[in-house]
């Protein structure tokens, strides 16, 4: 165990920037309806301050892009963990919902970078034999942070304290800080920018069952995959017939996880609760919780079927599930029936489990392995501003579409989408479980 240690080290702190995502991403569930105490806002503006995090993580996705091939991934993370601490800091002390949106659209921009420059790093220090599990790590970190912010808004949901319900975020911030500032960079953007021995040390560290033999065929390939690396590929490169299919499939893995209704649930839980038939605060938050503990759960399942029945078959497996979960919650609401609350919360909840294990997980792991090294940030940033620009969507959107067709008519459409999923993950998804990243490039993408 003790060999492992800096491997897992890093992981923990790399990860940890999931865990702010998470706590962000989640914490508005529960404070949105005091928020709207102390300040009077309109449905529409609602929804503004919900969406100013993925807005915002549009513009940090492509600060990412532009600055990890240049700077390292570390840096980045360095300055993600620094926005993310200002933001939680103005969040928390709002004095009118105008600030309190441009405070999340700064937290948006950490999130953005974090979220792209993470399971870049966690893929690029991984050995291939775990690198599934890993990655998957940042997910599990996600769904730790929504449900601490769960329980944040319930620990402060009596008091009604949403500043508290907030502020909690700064001390993650502080924490992943301090530990992103005592990790080493990875040894690919290492290897490629003329700084081979460090790498070869680092490798030694991660792999310590490596040979220097192995350690060199390490190095050598990372070299090989990079082809030019002197200039940035142009944009058309990602329409080339041997890498547009990497380059369509990142993206509408993320714009089917999106467009299944996922970020509609974690950022308006107790509203959903509310609308399919339950009644008070507490309650709803209690349900929110639970929605918390089961996405950790199944996270923490997710890290290993990931690598025992690979990518593939998870993710269509995590399509039918949440198509099934989402006609559920579909039909009881349609229904008006006593038994309606507790049919809705059983479909929330198995839609949840299904997300957790496969839909959740799988588009940060496939966006972090299917662009050669020499097209990853670039490839990943298109990824992400897909991901996020329909997250905004959704979270902007959702409490209009509540008010106008109902919850009926709004599930009805989010199970659609996972139709569709189902569909496209059969048609098009990839398997990559136990292949180098090197590997990937030759046998996936042909070149």
């Amino acid at each position: 165990m003790r060999r492992n240690t800096m491997l897992i080290a890093i992981v923990i702190v790399a990860a940890l920037f999931g865990l702010l995502f998470g706590f962000d991403q989640g914490v508005i569930s529960g404070a949105l309806p005091f928020i709207k105490q102390t300040f009077t806002i309109s449905t529409f503006m609602e929804g503004v301050i919900t969406s100013a995090v993925p807005l915002g993580a549009v513009a940090g996705t492509i600060l990412a892009m532009v600055t990890t091939d240049r700077y390292g991934r570390k840096p980045m993370l360095i300055l993600g963990a620094m926005i993310f601490l200002v933001g939680s800091l103005i969040s928390a002390l709002a004095f009118n919902q105008y600030v309190l949106t441009l405070a999340r659209l700064i937290i948006g921009v950490g999130i953005g970078a974090s979220a792209m420059t993470a399971p870049m790093f966690l893929a690029e220090v991984a050995p291939a034999r775990i690198r599934g599990t890993i990655v998957s790590a940042f997910q599990l970190m996600i769904t730790i942070g929504i449900l601490v912010s769960y329980m944040s808004d319930a620990a402060f949901g009596g008091s009604g304290d949403w500043r508290w319900m907030i502020g909690v975020g700064v001390f993650p911030s502080l924490i992943a800080l301090v530990g992103i500032l005592l990790s080493p960079e990875t040894p690919r953007w290492l290897t490629l920018n003329s700084n081979a021995d460090k790498a070869r040390d680092i490798i030694a560290h991660l792999q310590p069952e490596s040979s220097p033999a192995d350690i060199d065929r390490i190095i050598t390939e990372i070299k090989e995959s990079a082809g030019d690396v002197g200039a940035d590929p142009a944009w058309s490169t990602f329409l080339k017939k041997s890498i547009l299919p990497a380059t369509s499939f990142a993206m509408l893995a993320f714009v089917l996880q999106q467009l299944s209704g996922i970020n509609a649930i974690i950022y308006y839980a107790p509203e959903i609760f509310k609308n399919a038939g339950f009644s008070g605060t507490t309650t709803e938050l209690l349900a929110t919780v639970g929605i918390g503990v089961i996405n950790v759960a199944l996270t923490i399942v997710a890290m290993y079927l990931v690598e025992s029945i690979g990518r593939r078959k998870l993710l269509i497996t995590g399509f039918i599930g949440t198509s099934a979960s989402m006609a559920l919650v579909t039909i009881a609401t349609m229904l008006d029936i006593a038994a309606t609350p507790y049919l809705a919360l059983i479909g929330i909840f198995t839609f949840i489990a299904f997300f957790a294990v496969s839909l959740g997980p799988l588009p940060w792991l496939y966006m972090s392995e299917l662009f050669p090294l020499r097209l990853r940030p670039r490839g990943m940033a298109l990824a992400s501003v897909a991901n996020w620009f329909f997250n905004f969507v959704v979270a902007l959107l959702f409490p209009v579409a509540l008010g106008s067709i109902g919850i009926v008519g709004t599930f009805a459409i989010f199970t659609g989408f996972c139709v569709i999923g189902i569909v496209y993950a059969i048609a098009a998804a990839p398997e990559t479980k136990g292949v180098t990243l090197e590997e990937i490039e030759h046998r996936t993408m042909g070149i």
